[in-house]
């Protein structure tokens, strides 16, 4: 789907931040999200994940796309569509070399100061970012910063009531899961204007053989009989533009990423 996940670069940063409630924000290690994502449980995860995904951004032609967290399993899916694709890893998490063949489109950023221009991206996608972020509404402004005019950010995090946010056998049960109405009123706050919400994952988030092979209809049955305790919240949300910049963001000039012959080399 993505051609690999390709290698990867341990961050020097991998560490457990306590929050307000005293739960530890623990930044999963760039090797065990990718080890996940290679075994079967993480591979439906991927495939059902994918499905929703591609099914609100159906047509990215032109478009500047960028995934931020661990969004490589899904941002392929655009390859060869979208004008420019990149994978910002956040440097506490660590990041690897994206695709695995042709131009390296990864980079490690500070989730609070992206390296890209006002208003340049049209979609933002964020999985396993949201969650274990150690300021959610720093990332939010950022993503606000970044996006154009009416640009969209679709985010897959986890949700609270669900099973996934209470086994920390997959990346879901790490960080700090949300409810839809928290996820509300973080993204208002950030001036953005929910869309669409939906959820995904209803099977139990348990590497059985015969779990993973009937995971199709857990979906279909879930979404009719408990829809509220789907796995992870999938929410898309629209740049609002209020003639004012988000509650606490500064006005200030970023870095912008160039392109630059020469530079990305792979060993």
């Amino acid at each position: 789907m993505s051609g690999g996940l390709g290698r990867a670069c341990r961050s020097p940063l991998v560490l457990g931040i306590a929050n307000a409630a005293g739960r530890s924000l623990m930044h999963l290690d760039i090797v065990d999200l990718r080890s996940f994502y290679a075994g079967p449980l993480g591979s439906v995860v991927r495939r059902v994940l994918a499905q929703r995904i591609r099914g609100r951004w159906r047509n990215v032609g032109g478009m500047q796309l960028m995934g931020l967290g661990f969004a490589v399993p899904y941002i392929g899916l655009f390859r060869g569509e979208a004008a420019c694709l990149g994978a910002l890893m956040p440097a506490n998490q660590g990041a690897l070399v994206w695709p695995g063949t042709g131009n390296v489109h990864t980079v490690m950023v500070d989730e609070a100061l992206l390296p890209l221009a006002d208003a340049s991206v049209d979609r933002m996608l964020g999985v396993h970012c949201l969650e274990v972020s150690e300021r959610a509404g720093a990332l939010l402004r950022e993503m606000w910063r970044v996006l154009t005019p009416e640009g969209r950010l679709l985010l897959v995090v986890p949700n609270r009531r669900s099973m996934w946010a209470r086994f920390d056998t997959t990346p879901f049960g790490h960080g700090r899961p949300y409810s839809r109405g928290q996820l509300e009123r973080l993204l208002k706050d950030s001036l953005f204007t929910p869309l669409e919400w939906s959820g995904a994952l209803y099977m139990p988030p348990l590497d059985r053989y015969w779990l993973v092979r009937w995971a199709t209809g857990f979906e279909r049955i879930g979404a009719r009989l408990w829809p509220g305790f789907a796995g992870v919240i999938i929410v898309e949300a629209r740049k609002e533009l209020m003639g004012a910049l988000p509650a606490g963001a500064a006005a200030r000039r970023a870095p912008r990423l160039v392109p630059v012959n020469g530079i990305m080399r792979r060993e």
